[in-house]
């Protein structure tokens, strides 16, 4: 009897194999022409499993023993099914034709009308019901991206760009290839979940791609789409609900596809640069839903850094709805002689629309990418890929993966260190020299020398000088060592300090640091303005702004993750702080109308002690919470993501009396709140910071410590919204309570976009405010309007002390 259960066993396990064998379909599709139509949709009749074309019209499809039915479905094109018997791996090339879209009954019928109109409208007021239709699903995502160069000038700041980029001989080459592959899980309206199963990088073999399926979902059912990422404002839905004022659209046709009239709709925007789509968009009758889209955005639209993209978006039916099969990006521009182009293309298969997720599933992690997910090798990429590579995609992988191998061995890094490593009087003067250790992971960096010369009124000429140690392990895991020295040709004084720091934990963002020694620094500590800055004023405009004094330290710290979103962070510091007075008057310019003022802020025409010398020991307690904290977690580290709840910081100092003969006893709180790139759809988005602290115990409160406020007296600055305009750098410090707001407007172009010729220039307009009140500095507002471009702003403003005017002027800012 066992033998005839084993012997039955064993034919069981036979004819399953059998039955679960899978064969390989493979072919091109074609037009009646010959022509290449890429990025076709190919999937098993009745399910959703299924792939894509490449851009050469190839495809690869695997199928089970036995007969399939195989739909071919691209946009513009007839759909066709084919019956495949499988007993083998098998060749099927296809030719779709255009399909015919009908005009002559619809003139007939439409009396006149345009109908484009009318299905639209129908389009709009079925909108949030599409929108909201699916409550949640799962599927498979395959994501593919390629950027390539396809133009570049000889030579970029004196360097060879074909041998720095790694290109041919015509300065051509795939700049960045990745594929991955993700399981998707999404429960509407804002909660979701991906894990990246596998993950490929050309040229890069222990990297993570950084291909992410909800930066693919595209979804026009939403009024405003891809906010904050090829432009602040975002762009208007065909069918949003306010669409009518922005596009015009043409009734191209009508055809039927399985009983259901599809309507091909050309949507042009009704001014050149409206932020609206360009292309056509196909809508169903009765159910009025979109059945595909072939829209794309040009430079006119207000788009950052490209010059055109395209949207083409394919769907499946799925149960009673439809969902996307594959979303295809293809972009291309030209950024200062550098002309690119490339493609993103996701294929979503086997959907499963009644996933039931359990509770809590959700839980901010948006993106999982597991250690292994690097790990496949090519055997597996070849059997997993529903995508094939074209010649030059294999060929990219081939070689720059062979390359990778290479530059892993000591021989050819250190060769390549030996080149790098090259000592250049311009590296040494302008730039960082830096030398690396790439097999061993380290590296030493060395300040230019230009930029550690400086000039002030209390050091006079002077120099800071330091060198950057990093180690690096895996995931980067790395520790830091600096020291530094700075000396004074006026004071004469030499001071001296190294910090450290490890980064321990990337994934939990957990560290610990040290520093000690000594050093100048600003009495500030938010900083005024840096040493070039201030160098450049004292020596021509006759104005020292910040001001200094020296200090002896010890500090250690602690940041780590302590839960989602909560981030907590203790310092301890032992400090011996000494007052400081000017020792130099040198200047290159001598200004009739202006002087040197002291060291000390509040005594500008003679210099008098502003604290005497003190120790301190302080400990600091911070605690920090993002409401609904969104993340990606990979092996090297954990990347927050930005959410729509603000961020709120809690802060406890306190000064110890007599401990270690510190002299200061203080204790203060502080309590603030901010929140960046609040979507106001296409009237931009607004960034804010409110905040508030006390000194419950202020027995002994010397200058350095008490809160400062992040002041400008000058006509250049940093960008920062925490930063007043106008108000004194060191005037306003307080040792008591305070409050204080900021709030700004960026309207993203939205009245210069209709300026002719300046629409060009692509500015955005800001506007904003800023409030203080403390004790000393009761109700101080200021107000400012202004333009700015990527890194650069200008603007004008005013200030007032309660209602009265005190200043007003322009103000530039430059940076990140």
């Amino acid at each position: 009897m066992r033998k005839i259960y084993l012997t039955l066993f064993c034919l069981f396990i036979v004819l399953s194999s059998v039955y679960a064998q899978e064969f390989t379909l493979s072919g091109h599709i074609k037009d009646q022409e010959g022509e290449i139509i890429p990025f076709t949709s190919i999937y098993i009749k009745n399910t959703t499993n299924g792939t894509s074309a490449n851009i050469d019209g190839h495809y690869v499809l695997k199928l089970k023993k036995g007969i399939s039915t195989v739909v071919y479905k691209t946009i513009g094109y007839k759909t066709v099914e084919k019956a495949i018997v499988m007993e083998s791996n098998r060749v099927q090339n296809v030719v779709l034709v255009p399909e015919t879209y009908n005009l002559q009954e619809v003139s007939i019928s439409g009396k006149g009308k345009n109908l484009a109109n009318e299905i639209i409208r129908n389009a709009i007021r079925n909108r949030k019901k599409h929108l909201n239709e699916v409550k949640e699903f799962s599927c498979n995502v395959y994501i593919k991206g390629v950027q390539k160069l396809v133009g570049a000038p000889k030579k970029f700041f004196g360097k060879d760009i074909q041998k720095t980029l790694d290109l041919d001989t015509n300065r051509r080459g795939i700049l960045y290839q990745s594929e991955s592959q993700s399981i998707y899980n999404c429960k509407r309206p804002n909660h979701i979940h991906e894990e990246m199963i596998a993950s490929k990088v050309a040229g890069r073999n222990n990297a993570f791609s950084f291909n992410k399926a909800s930066d693919l979902e595209i979804n026009f059912y939403n009024n405003i789409m891809l906010e904050n990422v090829l432009s602040s404002r975002g762009f208007v839905s065909p069918i949003a609900d306010f669409a009518m004022f922005y596009y015009h659209y043409k009734l191209l046709g009508v055809t039927v596809e399985n009983g259901v009239n599809i309507n091909k709709i050309q949507v042009t925007p009704r001014r050149k640069h409206d932020p609206a789509f360009r292309g056509i968009i196909y809508i169903a009758d009765e159910s009025w839903r979109i059945q595909g889209t072939e829209l794309y955005l040009t430079k006119n639209t207000g788009i950052n850094l490209i010059d055109t993209l395209n949207i083409t978006q394919q769907f499946i039916k799925v149960d009673s709805t439809y969902m996307p099969s594959n979303i295809n990006f293809t972009f291309n521009g030209n950024v200062m002689g550098f002309k690119f182009d490339g493609y993103y293309l996701g294929v979503y298969n086997n959907y499963n629309l009644r996933p039931n997720f359990p509770e809590n599933y959700f839980k901010g992690e948006i993106l999982k990418i597991p250690e292994h997910a690097n790990t496949k090798d090519n055997a597996y990429w070849a059997a997993a890929r529903p995508i094939p590579l074209n010649e030059e995609e294999k060929s990219n992988y081939t070689r720059k993966d062979s390359i990778a191998r290479r530059k892993e061995s000591k021989f050819y890094l250190d060769s390549l260190e030996r080149a790098n490593n090259k000592f250049t009087t311009p590296k040494f003067l302008l730039t960082h020299y830096t030398i690396n250790d790439r097999y061993n992971k380290q590296s030493y960096k060395l300040d230019p020398l230009l930029k550690a010369i400086f000039y002030n009124t209390v050091e006079g000429f002077g120099f800071r000088y330091g060198i950057t140690y990093t180690k690096d392990f895996e995931y980067n895991r790395k520790y830091t060592i600096r020291p530094e020295v700075r000396y004074g040709f006026a004071n004469k004084t030499l001071t001296g300090n190294i910090t450290g720091s490890y980064d321990y934990d990337p994934v939990h963002k957990a560290n610990v640091n040290l520093a000690f020694g000594s050093g100048i620094y600003d009495l500030n500590h938010y900083g005024t303005m840096n040493l070039l800055s201030n160098t450049l004023n004292s020596l021509l405009f006759e104005r020292n702004y910040p001001k200094f004094y020296q200090q002896t330290f010890l500090n250690g710290g602690t940041s780590r993750e302590l839960a989602r979103g909560l981030q907590g962070t203790i310092s301890l510091g032992y400090h011996k702080n000494k007052n400081l007075v000017n020792n130099s008057s040198f200047k290159i310019i001598n200004k009739k109308d202006t002087a040197f003022t002291s060291n000390n802020p509040f005594t500008p025409l003679v210099e008098t002690p502003l604290f005497p010398t003190y120790k301190a020991l302080t400990a600091t307690v911070n605690v920090s919470y993002t409401i609904g904290q969104k993340y990606i977690t990979r092996p090297d580290g954990k990347i927050y993501q930005e959410v729509e709840a603000p961020k709120i910081s809690l802060t406890y100092k306190k000064g110890i009396k007599n401990a270690f003969g510190s002299d200061v006893d203080y204790d203060l709180i502080s309590l603030e709140i901010e929140k960046d790139r609040i979507s106001a759809g296409l009237w931009g988005y607004s960034s804010f910071v409110i905040g508030a602290g006390k000194f419950l115990n202020n027995n002994v409160v010397y200058y350095p410590e008490s809160k400062h406020f992040r002041g400008n007296n000058s006509l250049t600055s940093l960008p920062d919204i925490r930063k007043f305009s106008f108000l004194d750098f060191y005037q306003y410090s307080t040792d008591r309570h305070y409050i204080e707001a900021h709030l700004e407007h960026n309207f993203a172009g939205l009245i210069m976009n209709k300026v002719p010729l300046i629409r060009k220039l692509k500015l955005e307009e800001v506007l904003g405010g800023s409030y203080l009140t403390q004790p000393l500095k009761k109700n101080y507002k200021e107000f400012y309007f202004g333009l700015q471009r990527l890194i650069f702003r200008a603007t004008y403003g005013f200030a007032y002390d309660g209602n009265k005017k005190v200043q007003q002027g322009f103000r530039i800012s430059y940076g990140f």
